[in-house]
C-alpha cells in the first residue's frame, strides 16, 4: 500500500491524469491535422532518414531528466546483474518476432479473413512483424521514468537491445517474412541512437557534473531535479499533438481496417509484458530493473519499422499502414502499462536487498 501511495505521489497530479491529457492531445492532434492542413506539411520538411526532427527535439527534452539522474559510476555495476538483462534479450529476441507473427497471422489472414483480403492481410502481417522485430530505444527511458526505474540499468538494458538489433533485425525479418531484399536503414537507426541516446545521455553527464561541482550533490539532488518534474510529461504531450496531426487522415480514411489492425497488436504488446513482468517476479528481481526490462519489449522502434517498411514494401502499402497504427496504439496502451507496473510494484522486493542477486 505504502509502495502504491508513493508511486503515486511520485507521479504528482500531471502524471497521475496522465490518460485524459493523452486523450485530448490525441483528438486536438487529429482536429489541427485536418482543420490546419499546412501543419504537418510544414513539419514534415523538417525530417531525415525516416526520423522527425521536432519530434526527436520532444523526444530529447523528455528524455534529459531521467539520463541527469544516471549515476555514471553505477553503469559498471548495472552490467554485473545478468538477469535483468537475459529477461530483455530473451523477451526481445526469442519470443517477440514470433509471438508477434503468431496473433497477427491468427487475426489478420484467419479471424478477420472475411473483413480483410488475403493480399491486404498479408501487408498487414509483414507490418506487424517488423514492429515485433525492433524493440524501442528512445521511449523506454520514458516509461522507467514514469515506473520509477533504475535509470543506470535501463540504459545498459537499451544499450545491449541497439547491439542485438544491428546482427539480429535483418535475418528475424527474412525468415518470418520469407523475403531475401531486407536491407536496414541505418541511416535511421544510427540517426536515433545518436539523438535519443548519445545527445541527451551526454548532456545530462555533462548537466550533472557542472551542477553538483558547482553546488553540490545536495543542490543537484533536492533543487536541481525538481526543476524538471513534468517536463517529460509534457514533451510526450506535444509528441502525441504532432504525430496524430500527421496521421489525421490514415485514421479519417481507414477506420475499420485500423481497428482490425490495432487488436493483435494490443494482445501482443500485453502478452510480451506479461511474459517479462512475469518472468521477473518469479526471479525476484527488485521494482525499478522489472518495470523498464518488462516495458522494451512491449514497445517498439517504430521510427525503423516504418523506414523498412517503406522501403520494401512502398509508402501507400498495408504494411506501412499496420507500422503506422502500432504508432497510433502505442503511447495508450504503455501509459496503461504504466499504471499497472505503478500499482503492482509492492508485488517485488526492495533493490538493497537483492543487489548482489540480480
Amino acid at each position: 500500500m505504502k509502495n502504491k501511495r508513493r508511486a503515486k505521489e511520485a507521479l504528482g497530479f500531471f502524471g497521475n491524469y496522465l490518460t485524459i491529457w493523452v486523450t485530448l492531445c490525441i483528438i486536438a492532434g487529429i482536429m489541427i491535422g485536418q482543420l490546419f492542413p499546412q501543419f504537418p506539411k510544414i513539419l514534415s520538411k523538417f525530417e531525415y532518414a525516416q526520423v522527425s526532427i521536432p519530434v526527436a527535439i520532444l523526444i530529447w527534452l523528455m528524455i534529459y531528466p531521467m539520463m541527469l539522474k544516471i549515476d555514471f559510476s553505477s553503469i559498471v555495476e548495472a552490467t554485473k546483474k545478468p538477469k535483468g538483462l537475459t529477461i530483455t534479450c530473451a523477451t526481445n529476441w526469442l519470443i517477440k518476432p514470433f509471438t508477434m507473427y503468431f496473433f497477427a497471422w491468427l487475426f489478420l489472414k484467419v479471424i478477420f479473413k472475411a473483413f480483410i483480403p488475403a493480399q491486404l492481410g498479408t501487408e498487414y502481417l509483414a507490418g506487424a512483424v517488423l514492429l515485433g522485430a525492433a524493440p524501442c530505444t528512445a521511449m523506454v527511458f520514458v516509461w522507467s521514468h514514469l515506473t520509477n526505474g533504475d535509470p543506470a540499468y535501463t540504459l545498459v538494458q537499451v544499450a545491449v537491445n541497439d547491439l542485438i538489433l544491428l546482427i539480429g533485425f535483418t535475418p528475424i525479418v527474412a525468415i518470418l517474412l520469407d523475403v531475401s531484399n531486407v536491407v536496414v536503414p541505418y541511416d535511421t537507426l544510427f540517426l536515433s541512437v545518436i539523438l535519443f541516446v548519445v545527445i541527451p545521455l551526454s548532456g545530462g553527464y555533462l548537466s550533472r557534473k557542472y551542477v553538483i561541482k558547482n553546488k553540490g550533490k545536495d543542490y543537484f539532488e533536492n533543487t536541481f531535479l525538481k526543476k524538471f518534474n513534468g517536463i517529460t510529461e509534457l514533451g510526450l504531450l506535444l509528441t502525441l499533438i504532432i504525430i496524430f496531426s500527421f496521421q489525421g487522415d490514415v485514421i479519417m480514411d481507414n477506420p475499420v481496417h485500423i481497428g482490425l489492425i490495432a487488436i493483435p497488436l494490443i494482445i501482443q504488446t500485453f502478452f510480451i509484458f506479461t511474459v517479462a513482468y512475469g518472468w521477473a517476479k518469479v526471479w525476484k528481481l527488485p521494482h525499478n530493473i522489472a518495470a523498464p526490462g518488462s516495458m522494451i519489449g512491449a514497445s517498439n522502434f517504430f521510427e525503423l519499422s516504418v523506414a523498412v517498411a517503406i522501403s520494401l514494401f512502398g509508402l501507400k502499402s498495408g504494411a506501412t499502414l499496420a507500422t503506422v497504427v502500432g504508432v497510433l496504439v502505442e503511447v495508450p496502451l504503455m501509459l496503461t502499462l504504466v499504471k499497472i507496473v505503478n500499482s503492482t510494484a509492492h508485488w517485488f522486493p526492495q533493490e538493497s536487498k537483492l543487489r548482489k542477486s540480480i
